[in-house]
């Protein structure tokens, strides 16, 4: 396949974009499996917090629905990425999406049958989040296997592009499944999707992976592998700084995306479910346009100031956001926080892709997760804590301040804004 992705020449925007699905049957399948989970889970994530206001009206529930979600995510993490590197990546995938289809199916039961309660709601979300931990290091590491260089930058920027895309239209559909239908349809389409998601994955089961040497099987030595995906952070200062700096800016970003801006929307503005599924929506059309813009050059310079400064154009975003009422002003801000967070995402993602050793990404991947999301689920309850105290306007606020504080300190490393 090398030299049939070397011989061609000439190709146009649209052909080099669309260049891996031609020469990669194996992108082409994960893709696919990727696009469909995706859509349920964004029309998820969109009737998750129309489902719990609902239920308590509530920004500190909604806060502790996300750090349960997270908490088993994050403890899954550290034995994931080991677990991944020494089995078969792909057939973990196929088992998460299988036993997170089934809690999709029991999540939209209970709904329908109006017996879903906080704690059940709670169990599930848990549940749902350990197979997320699971799965997440996994698909990074099959990536990385299937995204060879020269299809690269195109495969990062096809699927984030069209992951957006597909989020275009699940929040937006979301919010319409909640006011004409019943947000238990929108779990069972879920599942449904995961379904899907599993049987695409079945293409992919042929892929051979360098692992660790079978020799040392018998004995594992987990302190030691662990640490070796250490080392390979260490050996790249934009890596661990990277992650370090993240690892406090994704407490900020996170609980305004997550908990506080479908506050603002449905709650504080009282605007209808849909009107909040058109503003992500809007965040998905944001980042479609950033990846459009990406995957049309092969080559990126200068990518430490471009990705963090992705990043800062987000954090402004929401700052103004508090000070607005009007609902298109609102969507479009949410759509230039969609295109910052996008160009940091895909420069991640690739130098990720370049500077790990295929046989150690698992633990690495892990060791990026935990150090972007370990503290989520402490910030979660905090932030819904806060803005109970002082406001959730005054918290968005201070809030991206600190993102914005921090990005700049970030800046001020060499090693980050050299990095090209």
């Amino acid at each position: 396949m090398q030299g049939e992705i070397q011989r061609e020449k000439g190709l146009g925007y649209v052909g080099k974009l669309l260049f891996p699905v031609k020469v990669s049957r194996h992108f082409k399948f994960l893709w696919i499996g990727q696009l469909l989970s995706t859509l349920g889970s964004s029309i998820t994530m969109v009737i998750l917090p129309v489902v719990v206001y609902s239920l308590t009206g509530s920004t500190v529930v909604m806060g502790m629905t996300m750090a349960m979600y997270m908490l088993p995510n994050i403890l899954a993490l550290p034995f994931a990425g080991l677990v991944v590197d020494r089995i078969d990546r792909v057939k973990l995938m196929l088992f998460t999406d299988i036993i997170r289809c089934i809690l999709m199916l029991l999540l939209g039961s209970l709904i329908l049958m109006d017996v879903l309660t906080i704690t059940l709601l709670y169990v599930l979300v848990a549940l749902y989040g350990l197979m997320e931990g699971i799965f997440q290091p996994a698909y990074s590491a099959v990536r990385a296997k299937v995204f060879v260089p020269e299809i690269r930058n195109a495969a990062n920027a096809l699927t984030q592009m069209s992951n957006q895309g597909i989020r275009l239209i699940g929040p937006a559909l979301g919010g319409l499944i909640v006011s004409v239908a019943s947000a238990g349809i929108g779990f069972g389409l879920d599942a449904a999707t995961y379904l899907l998601s599993f049987f695409c994955l079945l293409f992919l089961k042929e892929i051979k992976f360098k692992k660790v040497k079978s020799i040392e099987k018998s004995k594992v030595d987990y302190k030691k592998e662990f640490m070796e995906g250490v080392l390979v952070l260490k050996s790249h200062p934009w890596l661990w700084i990277t992650i370090l700096v993240f690892s406090f800016v994704n407490i900020c970003y996170a609980g305004i995306i997550v908990v506080l801006i479908p506050w603002l929307f449905n709650v504080h503005h009282h605007f209808e479910a849909y009107v909040y599924g058109l503003g992500m929506a809007a965040s998905g059309g944001g980042a479609v346009i950033a990846a459009l813009i990406f995957g049309g050059r092969e080559r990126w310079h200068k990518r430490g100031l471009l990705a963090y400064g992705g990043v800062l154009i987000s954090g402004i975003a929401l700052l103004i956001m508090p000070f607005i009422s009007w609902a298109p002003a609102l969507i479009f801000l949410m759509a230039i926080e969609g295109f910052g967070m996008m160009i940091f995402g895909l420069i991640w993602e690739t130098s990720l892709q370049e500077l790990v050793p295929e046989e150690a990404f698992g633990r690495v991947a892990s060791l990026d997760m935990l150090g972007s999301f370990a503290l989520l689920p402490l910030g979660y309850v905090v932030v819904g804590w806060l803005a109970n105290v002082i406001g959730g306007e005054i918290t968005i606020v201070l809030l991206a301040i600190l993102v914005i504080i921090t990005i700049g300190m970030a800046l001020s490393v060499r090693s980050i804004r050299r990095f090209d």
